[in-house]
């Protein structure tokens, strides 16, 4: 993780929070398929401990790394409308190639 200091509040970059927080559906819609994607490494997990089929936990390692990057597309959509539109608004166009960079991350 980087340790890059932030020029508006001197904090690690790992530790900033959203200008305009999540609403309580937001949050409880994140927080479930989080929560699914913990399902599903558990049951890879077993499946290893189970000695199973290999082709059958391919199988599952691809559905868990789908639902991440669907997770990743619903994240980095909320980022585009709140965090990158209210920094352009701000005038802080930097914040554009920010998000390109996290886009080339999610693929």
């Amino acid at each position: 993780m980087s340790e890059e200091k932030t020029a508006a509040n001197d904090v690690c970059a790992c530790c900033r929070h959203k200008g305009t927080p999540r609403d309580a559906r937001e949050q409880k819609n994140l927080q479930n398929r989080i929560n699914r994607i913990i399902g599903q490494l558990k049951g890879i997990q077993g499946m290893i401990e189970d000695n199973r089929y290999c082709g059958d936990v391919l199988m599952q390692i691809g559905a868990v790394e789908s639902a991440l990057q669907s997770l990743g597309y619903v994240i980095l959509e909320e980022h585009m409308q709140t965090c990158v539109a209210e920094g352009v608004r701000e005038g802080n166009t930097q914040i554009l190639a920010e998000a390109v960079e996290l886009m080339k991350k999610l693929k």
